[in-house]
């Protein structure tokens, strides 16, 4: 199987004669290397990586598809490559290069052609957007550690634990059992607090009776997992249990519906439409799912305006939530990578309303 450096090269000949890249996430997946800094140069023939001494020793041992430049000069670096492959058109990041940097660029070879478009950042999402199979068992392994730490803290939820607390327990277990990272910080809120989607934890404590909302996900060899649980602390009123069987069965709907070749808007529309007709539309404000793997947020999008289709190898959160401002909000998230037929169900954790 080719690179991802010579598929990236391929999918751009017809648009230009190299592609830069320095943007530290497209960096780390088409190099393999995790790094703050470097530049790659990716032509037809050969693709280059150009990285300060900092890291050039690490580069050595783990790129293998890039010639391993250490940094010195670097335009005067970048020109003789440009020259040695004849290359007059460079494709860059539009989504990630700044203005600054663009119009150093373009003093330094003003000869040159920058094509600044979308195309080699369309490029990029092409290829990042389906996983392999070694990616995904990648983010079987962040959720694995997530999930774990859910676990463990189920045993010790209790009434007077605060905010903080919670966050703090998962995010100690998740590092403790060997994450590189967070996903994005924990959120954790109870009672009326659960009303707000991405409130932020505080020192409130959980009461009997409360709702109990966590968001959050590891990190494992860069690939991130994400997941939302909300649990009762003490005995749920029939309200709270009504709006968790909503979320429910909204959550389980798109589920069973989701396969490659729909769009991300008709996903969103099956979960919502489950929470519009139990009289809950306007409290479900957010968008019903988005794209995970290097970046916690990434394409493919799920939202009431994503008409882009998802594909077999699409990993997407599945995530419907109501929120009744000064009452309690309730949030079931799943991930799924998406197959032909349907879907793998990458979240193994129990979707049953547990109560403490």
């Amino acid at each position: 199987m080719s690179s991802r450096l010579q598929r990236l090269a391929a999918s751009m000949t017809a648009h230009c004669d190299c592609s830069l890249i320095t943007d530290d996430i497209n960096r780390r997946y088409l190099t393999g290397m995790k790094s703050s800094a470097g530049t790659v140069l990716c032509f037809p023939e050969q693709s280059y990586l150009l990285i300060d001494f900092r890291y050039v020793e690490k580069a050595k041992e783990v790129v293998r598809d890039a010639v391993v430049i250490e940094q010195e000069n670097l335009y005067e670096q970048m020109a003789a490559l440009f020259d040695k492959h004849n290359a007059k058109r460079i494709a860059v990041e539009s989504g990630s290069l700044t203005l600054q940097r663009l119009a150093a660029l373009q003093e330094k070879f003003p000869e040159t052609e920058f094509i600044t478009d979308n195309t080699l950042t369309d490029a990029l999402y092409a290829l990042r957007t389906v996983k392999t199979p070694e990616e995904i068992g990648k983010i079987k392994a962040a959720q694995k550690l997530a999930e774990d730490a859910l676990t463990a803290l189920l045993e010790t939820l209790h009434a007077g634990m605060s905010e903080r607390e919670i966050a703090l327990f998962l995010d100690f277990h998740m590092r403790r059992q060997g994450a590189e990272d967070l996903s994005f910080e924990t959120i954790a809120l109870t009672g009326a607090h659960t009303s707000m989607p991405h409130g932020v934890p505080e020192d409130r404590t959980v009461q009997k009776g409360d709702f109990v909302l966590m968001d959050f996900g590891a990190v494992v060899d860069g690939y991130h997992s994400d997941m939302t649980r909300t649990v009762c602390v003490g005995e749920p009123t029939d309200e709270m249990r009504h709006v968790y069987e909503t979320v429910l069965h909204a959550q389980e709907a798109a589920l069973a519906a989701v396969k490659a070749g729909m769009s991300g808007q008709a996903l969103d529309g099956i979960a919502r439409s489950v929470i519009a007709e139990a009289g809950y539309g306007d409290a479900f404000g957010h968008s019903l799912g988005h794209g995970v793997g290097l970046e916690i947020h990434e394409y493919p999008v799920a939202s009431p305006n994503a008409k882009r289709l998802l594909g077999a190898g699409h990993v997407v959160t599945v995530e419907p939530g109501i929120y009744l401002p000064g009452k309690f909000g309730v949030r079931i998230e799943d991930f799924v990578n998406i197959t032909e037929n349907g879907c793998e169900n990458l979240t193994k954790f129990t979707k049953k309303l547990i109560c403490l």
